[in-house]
């Protein structure tokens, strides 16, 4: 990146399963693997966007191994050997911390920034998001920071974790403020006083930090963590390495970066250890398929459809069949989603509980349908 006193790596966190977006969210080919909105799949749309601040050879992957592959010819060549393939899920922590000794083996310097970014997000403003990104690699490049971008809140949304700010660190555009706390998904009652108080935001899953300041996290937060990590890093590109990353994982702490290393480390004395950027640039997690209809939908009340369809008296419905004509009269806000093997029927306000059905065939070993 442009700027930078230390080399900037962008780590893309491509290894969920978007069970709520079943049944064309599958094991091998989960959301971030799909063309959800747009024309491209979420991982490229990811990619390109960050482009044009980090080159293919600081771009970074992390995956499993069941969607390495697919996930190796989804972004440019020169990344391709920085996919990193994780033998079991051990959640964000392992994860972050798996990238940050590749990228540490291969810098040219003694440390590098991490820019950690989800791979199944939609950003509506690029250039906006790639201004604060800048931003928030200039602020990680003081050792010991971590900086996390929040989102303005626009509803009283109990489906996403929020972000208490502080004290103002930084005045500029954008500002950048100390965090007081993370609260996880708040019932409805108390995400309507935190959107009425002004003084919270969104957590977007975006962090940025030195590769050294976040294995000293671990450290002090997950040590166990952090020395199978170092042990493993002893390997890193020799023979070694394979039986060393499997006999490893296992073992390491299955647990979030929120819980594990952000929420500790907001707690710990010292003002900007943890600080936040508002970040306004058009986001949505996409975190449903509800959410898709939301992003697609011209104006309240619309129908969506990807293929032809015929609607009377009927309004809001999502209707993915593109291989086939939907006729629908007299309904309103279902989601309908159609794939070769399965039929998904449901309300828009119900889209959350799609992963119930994941979880439900997964108790019942029907794979065919995973």
């Amino acid at each position: 990146m442009s700027g930078a006193r230390i080399e900037a790596h962008a780590v893309i966190l491509a290894g969920g399963r978007g069970t709520r977006f079943w049944p064309r969210s599958r094991t091998r080919t989960p959301k971030q693997l799909l063309n959800i909105v747009g024309g491209s799949t979420m991982l490229e749309q990811t990619v390109a966007r960050l482009a044009p601040l980090f080159p293919a050879a600081r771009t970074w992957a992390v995956t499993n191994s069941e969607q390495a592959a697919v996930v190796r010819g989804e972004i440019p060549r020169a990344a391709r050997r920085h996919v990193l393939s994780e033998p079991v899920g051990r959640n964000t922590a392992a994860a972050i911390g798996l990238a940050a000794i590749h990228v540490l083996r291969e810098s040219r310097s003694d440390d590098a920034l991490l820019a950690v970014l989800p791979a199944d997000h939609y950003i509506a403003q690029p250039e906006r998001y790639r201004r604060i990104v800048r931003a928030a690699l200039r602020a990680a490049e003081t050792p010991g920071e971590l900086v996390v971008l929040g989102i303005p809140p626009t509803r009283a949304e109990t489906g996403f974790g929020y972000i208490e700010r502080g004290q103002l660190v930084r005045r500029g555009k954008p500002p950048i403020y100390s965090v007081r706390r993370f609260t996880e998904k708040p019932p409805d009652a108390l995400a309507r006083r935190y959107i009425s108080s002004g003084h919270y935001y969104w957590n977007a899953g975006m962090f940025f930090c030195r590769a050294a300041t976040y294995l000293a996290a671990l450290e002090t937060f997950l040590p166990a963590t952090h020395a199978a990590l170092q042990r493993l890093a002893e390997t890193v590109g020799t023979p070694r390495y394979a039986a060393a990353l499997k006999h490893t994982y296992t073992k390491l702490a299955n647990v979030s970066v929120d819980y594990a290393i952000l929420e500790p480390a907001s707690r710990a004395r010292g003002a900007g250890r943890v600080s936040v950027i508002p970040a306004e640039m058009g986001w949505s997690d996409i975190g449903s398929w509800a959410a898709v209809y939301e992003l697609l939908a011209a104006k309240p009340g619309e129908n969506v459809s990807a293929g032809q369809h015929f609607a009377l008296d009927a309004t809001g419905n999502f209707l993915w069949s593109p291989g086939k004509f939907v006729a629908a009269i007299g309904v309103s806000n279902l989601v309908v989603v159609e794939t070769p093997d399965a039929l998904l029927l449901c309300p828009r306000d119900r889209a959350q509980d799609v992963g119930k059905i994941v979880k439900w065939l997964e108790d019942r070993k029907l794979r065919q349908l995973l």
